[in-house]
């Protein structure tokens, strides 16, 4: 029986069985997980009050195969029976209403020995049926697993519905609903791998195959603190002179022979890169160099690659660069590093810091010792004679040459001709570059290398793997396509929402929240996290902010909030277009708000299952144009105004009305205080406004701001 069943059936909470079940010592992933029927009998004998024994089975995660046999139970006194009577538990009482009938009606006693009945044999336990085996898709809607167990979709929605699971006949199910589905008709499920993502699956090598790999490091760090200028001094090669801004314009993948071994630098602008292979499940780095300029310190995009790092799990190595220029001061840096958690090793903690200068070479075999040391304890190996995989770091359009992908093949040899898939599209290798340029016939892992021959433009952190033909691939290609984006599609509506939080703690899927926070100032950011980070739940729930930060919501959070299943929260800021369209492609959730306290309510709220995704439009200000201004170089007209009652945010919606009647309703796209933008205006002061759609603002003109607020139910 599963959990969730017998909590319905005896009129508790999922989460009471789930506590009572921890507390015998026993693992329960969620309330899907089944129970033996031991375990059953102990529990309701627990919560009857009676003594029950300590010792229990565990509880089963998997639906179980059919029972052929019964073993017999062990005598417990000498009147019980071979067979456990037990095993068939709606007959346990059968016997004493017979009993009874026997002592009230007068009953002749048989003669002896010859009428004497034989001795009643012990009741018969029959086998449970044998389960069909049903393979299937893992991504199924609901009227085609209907389908699939030769049922109306109607009675499976009726099925889920006693789950607890509200479905319409397209919605697609989870593998979990699927199994216990199956278990109630008697069958087994078996997901058809091949066409779905498990294609990318690690297959174990044999150890005798197993050789020692180059290990494969991401730079990351601000913009002009030097990345480029590092790899540069590496490769000995003038990577920066092609450069424009100090921004590194290519993602670059480079494979370095040193006098210690060799290295793959992998230099990431804006980690969007590498994060984005993260979101897509692939480890494409083993150790990251963070570079600080010495003479700078720790800056905004420093602490995102800090926060982008840990998130990964993977070690970070310190680069103290500009240690040559005045006013250098790496003790300052290693001071400034301690607050995020990374201390030098000379100061007792176990981060490597090393001070450079990558202009003047000095330090960088210290640094390259340092790497190789540090991979050295991760003991990387890898299978360089099996069919090629590893992950996309770069996809894009070459006229003369079509889609090409930079790629780092981290297993097996890549060969001219070979067939290959990624997550979105496919190919045959018509020809591989290394990172100088030179056409290669065949490669080894690990290196980057330039591939020609994908149908599409692949997309950074797609994973790609070799198959034996290019039939089998085109196949596995036409199936996938039916299937990828309704997949890619399903699992978006799975990302971590406030809204779903609940059902998710219920259920056991999560036991924390992961938050990106971005503000208006370090101290409301501060603040903020602060706040945030005291929020604890009964169910032991832990909120921890991954990421924290003063600005705009941008693409770079979103990313991280994809790769980490995190919930973004702004306070007084803006989403930027792109971060936007992003975070919406992607299924990632983004807060805005204007008061700490609020954050903390939906927080605590979404913990205890009283959020709703219901939103209201409240009204918050109320303004009157009195000028109109036109900004020529922007083909633009600023409605000059004063606010008559409340204030209005940069991220309001507005109202425009003109003699009674309402203009147009819109998002606001810029508010003024004289020649600056600002984020908020209040009661009492003139400003000028942009409502978008708002062309031709004139005196008189009534605008009326709006904010989006979320319904939240009463206790």
């Amino acid at each position: 029986m599963r959990i969730y069943e017998f909590a319905k059936n005896h009129g508790k909470e999922n989460k009471d069985i789930i506590k009572i079940l921890t507390d015998m010592g026993i693992e329960v992933k969620s309330h899907m997980s089944s129970m033996p029927e031991e375990l059953t009998e102990k529990i309701e004998k627990m919560l009857s009050g009676a003594p029950v024994e300590t010792k229990v089975p565990a509880v089963k995660e998997q639906p179980q195969a059919a029972v052929k046999t019964v073993p017999a139970a062990p005598a417990k006194t000498p009147e019980a029976p071979a067979v456990k009577a037990a095993a068939v538990p709606e007959k346990k009482q059968a016997p004493a209403p017979a009993k009874k009938a026997a002592e009230s009606v007068h009953v002749p006693a048989p003669e002896p020995a010859e009428t004497a009945p034989a001795p009643a044999a012990a009741p018969a336990v029959p086998a449970a049926p044998e389960k069909e085996i049903l393979e299937i898709n893992k991504s199924m809607t609901v009227s085609e697993f209907a389908a699939a167990l030769e049922i109306k979709p109607v009675e499976l929605i009726k099925k889920l519905m006693g789950m607890g699971v509200l479905a319409s006949m397209n919605q697609v199910l989870s593998e979990e609903e699927v199994q216990i589905i199956a278990d109630e008709y008697n069958k087994i499920i078996k997901f058809k791998d091949i066409f779905g993502d498990d294609i990318f699956a690690e297959v174990p090598d044999n150890p005798k195959d197993l050789k020692p790999r180059c290990p494969i490091v991401t730079i990351m760090g601000h913009v002009d603190h030097g990345k480029t200028s590092l790899l540069d001094a590496i490769r000995e090669s003038n990577v920066v002179s092609g450069e424009h801004g100090g921004i590194t314009q290519k993602i670059g993948a480079y494979k370095v022979s040193t006098g210690h071994g060799d290295v793959v630098f992998l230099d990431t602008p804006g980690h969007a890169a590498f994060t984005a292979m993260r979101a897509r499940g692939a480890k494409a780095t083993d150790i990251v160099i963070l570079i600080v300029a010495a003479d700078d310190g720790i800056m905004p995009q420093t602490k995102e690659a800090i926060d982008h790092a840990k998130a990964a799990g993977a070690p970070i190595i310190v680069a103290i660069n500009k240690i040559d220029k005045e006013g250098a001061n790496p003790d300052k840096i290693k001071q400034e590093l301690t607050k995020y958690g990374l201390v030098p090793e000379e100061w007792g903690g176990k981060t490597q810091v090393v001070a450079i200068s990558a202009k003047k070479k000095i330090g960088i075999n210290d640094l390259l010792e340092r790497i190789l040391l540090e991979s050295e304890m991760l003991e990387l190996k890898t299978n360089p004679d099996t069919y090629a995989q590893g992950v996309v770091i770069e996809g894009r359009l070459d006229k003369g040459r079509g889609a090409v992908g930079t790629v780092l093949l981290q297993k097996g040899t890549l060969k001219i001709g070979d067939a290959f898939i990624t997550n979105y599209t496919y190919g045959k290798v018509r020809a591989i570059f290394n990172d100088q340029g030179k056409r290669l016939k065949d490669a080894k892992a690990v290196i980057p290398v330039e591939v020609l021959g994908f149908e599409e433009v692949p997309n950074a952190g797609d994973k790609i793997k070799v198959f034996p033909n290019d039939k089998e691939v085109k196949q596995i290609a036409a199936k996938r396509s039916t299937d990828i984006r309704r997949f890619q599609d399903d699992k978006k509506k799975k990302k971590m929402t406030l809204e779903d939080l609940h059902k998710k703690i219920e259920s056991g899927a999560e036991k924390k929240l992961q938050v990106i926070i971005k503000g208006d100032g370090i101290g409301s950011v501060e603040a903020l996290s602060e706040a945030i980070e005291k929020i604890s739940s009964d169910n032991g729930i832990q909120v921890q902010v991954i990421h924290k930060d003063v600005g705009d919501i941008t693409e770079s959070d979103v990313l991280l909030a994809d790769a980490s299943d995190a919930v973004v929260i702004g306070f007084f800021v803006s989403v930027l277009p792109a971060a936007k369209d992003l975070a919406k492609q992607e299924g990632v959730e983004i807060k805005i708000y204007h008061i700490i306290y609020e954050v903390v309510d939906s927080i605590k709220a979404a913990m205890e299952g009283l959020l709703e995704p219901e939103y209201e439009l409240v009204e918050i200000g109320e303004a009157e144009v009195r000028q109109v201004f036109k900004v020529e170089s922007e083909n633009v007209n600023i409605a000059g105004s004063y606010m008559r009652k409340g204030k209005a945010y940069q991220d309001s919606t507005a109202a425009v009305k003109r003699n009674g009647y309402e203009l147009l309703r819109a998002e606001v796209k810029t508010l003024k205080r004289f020649k600056d933008t600002v984020k908020e205006v209040k009661e009492g002061y003139e400003f000028g406004v942009v409502v978008e759609g708002y062309k031709e603002p004139a005196v008189g003109d009534t605008i009326i701001f709006f904010e989006e607020r979320q319904k939240l139910k009463k206790l």
